[in-house]
């Protein structure tokens, strides 16, 4: 079966000049609930925000520990750290699929009230 975006004809009327490689490889939009939560250490939100932009930004993408923790520039050990926190605050949930495996992460944007 054709993927139904095939038919379409693509038309490119904005060009980039003068972009350098940084630039051109995209930006990713944060919900300001995220980056002005008190609630939050700057570790879980910057996790928060790189998760973000695996998922906007790939077909698909399978980012592990070490590789979030290369990316951050913190230890695999802190990228745990934050991930349980934000676990702790229903932000994110986590399943494991194995050993050696990825672990698949779903990313809340609703927020709970609280009363």
């Amino acid at each position: 079966m054709k993927h139904i975006g095939s038919n379409l004809e693509k038309y490119q009327n904005i060009f980039l000049e003068g972009f350098d490689e940084i630039t051109t490889a995209g930006f990713t939009q944060v919900p300001n609930y995220i980056l002005r939560s008190n609630e939050l250490t700057v570790g879980a939100k910057i996790v928060y925000s790189v998760l973000l932009s695996y998922a906007w930004h790939k077909d698909s993408c399978y980012p592990g520990q070490e590789k979030l923790a290369q990316h951050i520039g913190v230890s695999d050990r802190s990228v745990r750290t934050y991930l349980k926190e934000l676990e702790s605050k229903k932000m994110l949930s986590i399943v494991q699929k194995g050993l050696g495996k990825t672990n698949e992460y779903t990313l809340y944007a609703l927020v709970q009230k609280k009363h």
